[in-house]
């Protein structure tokens, strides 16, 4: 293939990266970059692709680089729209989520990311990412799937529970009227188990799904309330550090809702963060260009809006993190398994998502919602 010079195109030879203002050892990095990496010119041609490029679509370095991008993908593909809109705006632009799979490589769900390369606008570096954010979408559907079995589970609950329990207490009030002191012990432990319930079932109700009428929403006011009730109570002994861009818009949403996801989440953070020197970072960011399919459409959904909170603890096990969000899981002697699942449920209800990421140290939640567009 020829360039838009007339030089013919082949593998990125050593010193090729040097022509764009890279050092030369780039080339080297790239190679052993493990995900799948190519190098576009101006017209979409590919001039270098990686060992994992290679791996990924079953093709030689030297085919790949006498063809272009969209001979690689299916047609009409939403990443050749990707590579465009990086060129234009010279900006780094990402997509998660899409099917780029053919008939001969099957299907391929893949994150990609466009970034537009300094000295060369023009120029695009490709980078594909198998089952990282798609699998994150798949986690949250069967997330939803949880949090909406405990929700069916509350509102039976309430009504087939508390109003006998309600009976069974006032039954053991009256008796107490009348009971000697031994008898007494026993009508109040019947009573005390009968509150003990009634607060179990009063959690779950939490789950029921009430309708929220959205507003837009100071994630930073969220974020300082938290913050505040966790300093006045159970985070006395954490040391909070806060990363906030002043500059991101509101989200639509529910103030009293996402309080209660931050709050739980640095609940966690503050439980599993050490008694000395235990430390909670929250952070806030803009990610422009972010955009995710909606399973089951064509729909592109936009999260910009990114929090996370990071606690310097020991992390979570490996066995238990594919289940952090399921009902009734929980690693804590005296926890119930309710709270991460309270979040998935309500993050969802706010058009977003939620994930534990993987971190060297500490655990960190990332929470990825939508901006208020009225």
């Amino acid at each position: 293939m020829v360039d838009a010079a007339g030089s013919e195109k082949g593998p990125l030879d050593e010193g090729a990266l040097s022509d764009l203002g890279a050092p030369v050892t780039t080339e080297t990095i790239l190679n052993t970059f493990p995900h799948p990496i190519l190098l576009l010119d101006e017209a979409d041609g590919v001039i270098y692709a990686n060992p994992g490029a290679e791996q990924f679509f079953a093709t030689g370095a030297t085919q790949l680089c006498r063809g272009r991008l969209s001979d690689l993908l299916p047609f009409g593909s939403p990443a050749l729209g990707l590579v465009h809109e990086a060129r234009q705006k010279r900006a780094v632009m990402s997509e998660y989520g899409l099917d780029i799979g053919t008939p001969r490589l099957g299907q391929r769900l893949v994150d990609i990311t466009a970034s537009s390369v300094v000295e060369r606008p023009d120029c695009i570096l490709f980078t594909l990412r198998e089952n990282s954010i798609a699998s994150k979408m798949d986690r949250q559907l069967t997330h939803r799937g949880a949090a909406r079995s405990v929700t069916g589970m509350a509102a039976m609950l309430a009504h087939e529970v508390k109003n006998p329990l309600s009976g069974i207490r006032g039954a053991a009030q009256l008796l107490e009227q009348n009971a000697d002191t031994d008898d007494r012990v026993l009508t109040r432990l019947i009573c005390d188990e009968t509150d003990r319930i009634v607060g179990i079932v009063e959690r779950m109700e939490m789950f029921s799904d009430k309708p929220m009428d959205p507003q837009p929403v100071n994630i930073h006011r969220v974020l300082e309330r938290v913050r505040h009730v966790a300093q006045s109570g159970f985070a006395r002994h954490i040391n909070f550090q806060e990363n906030y861009d002043p500059s991101i818009p509101a989200v639509l949403g529910n103030f009293d809702q996402l309080v209660q996801v931050f709050l739980n989440l640095v609940k966690n953070a503050a439980e599993a963060a050490p008694a000395l020197a235990g430390e909670i970072t929250i952070s806030t960011a803009f990610r422009h260009g972010l955009r995710m399919a909606v399973p089951g459409s064509q729909e592109r959904m936009r999260l910009p809006i990114e929090i996370c909170v990071h606690d310097n603890g020991s992390g979570v096990a490996e066995d238990i993190r594919p289940y952090l969000f399921d009902a009734f899981v929980t690693t804590k002697s005296q926890g119930s398994g309710l709270g991460l699942a309270l979040v998935a449920k309500l993050v969802d209800d706010h058009g977003g998502i939620v994930e534990c990421a993987d971190v060297a140290k500490g655990t960190l939640f990332r929470v990825m919602l939508p901006m208020d567009e009225s």
